[in-house]
This record gives C-alpha cells, structure tokens and sequence, in this order.
C-alpha cells in the first residue's frame, strides 16, 4: 500500500507576484526550490494562509537569488501579493520506503529568505 507523506514544506513564503496571463505554475526562487528539495515541475499543493484558499500546481524555476513566489495562471486569482502561504509536496511512499526518506522544512522570513531549515526522517 502506497501512503501519501510530505516531502518537502516552504513555510510562511511571502507571494511577490500574480501573473493570472501565464498558463499555470508557481515561480519559485530555484535557490529556495534546491533547499528544499523541489524540482521544476514537481506537483504542489499551496495553502494560502492569508485567505484560506488552496490550490494544486506545479513548480517552475525562478531566477535565482530573487526570493520571487509567482503564481501563475488560474492560481494568481487565489492570491494576492503579500500574501503568506504554504508550498507543500508529497509523494507516495510504501512502508518499505520510508526509513529512506528524508522531510525538508523550510522557514522563511518576510523577505522570502530561509531563516530555518528542519529536515528529518520520515
């Protein structure tokens, strides 16, 4: 039996950007993506915590050293800028996979800079 787990989190990410003419994604700084273990067109689920919305999207790779979150497409009509958000990833991991796997849990301060990074074991 496969069980969805989080992967990886970015915690209280500021949105910089809303580009509701893009066709779809989330920009993220491709330093921020590497830090927590993203990659571009990775699925992900954001939580607004401003609004309360959610949405699913995929990953693209802003420019790095930006501290840009861009959402795109349909997405940028869930936020505004300035909101904080959640960006999490799961995958479907069996038991065996488990004890293998590591969570990386970024917090980000106002300007969208890592200020703690926890990782742990599954």
């Amino acid at each position: 039996m496969y069980i969805p787990f989080l992967i990886a989190k970015i915690h209280n990410a500021r949105v910089t950007g809303a580009n509701p003419d893009y066709a779809g994604s989330v920009s993220i700084d491709i330093d921020i993506m590497k830090k927590a273990g993203l990659r571009e067109f990775q699925k992900v689920e954001i939580y607004n915590i401003t609004n309360g919305n959610r949405l699913a999207t995929y990953t693209i790779a802003a420019k790095s050293g930006s501290g840009e979150i861009i959402l795109n497409g349909a997405a940028a009509r869930r936020v505004a800028v300035g909101d904080k958000i959640i960006i999490a990833a799961y995958a479907l991991l069996d038991e065996r996979e488990l004890n293998s796997r590591n969570v990386s849990i970024l917090l980000m301060d106002d300007n969208n800079n890592v200020e703690r990074v926890i990782s742990g074991k599954l």
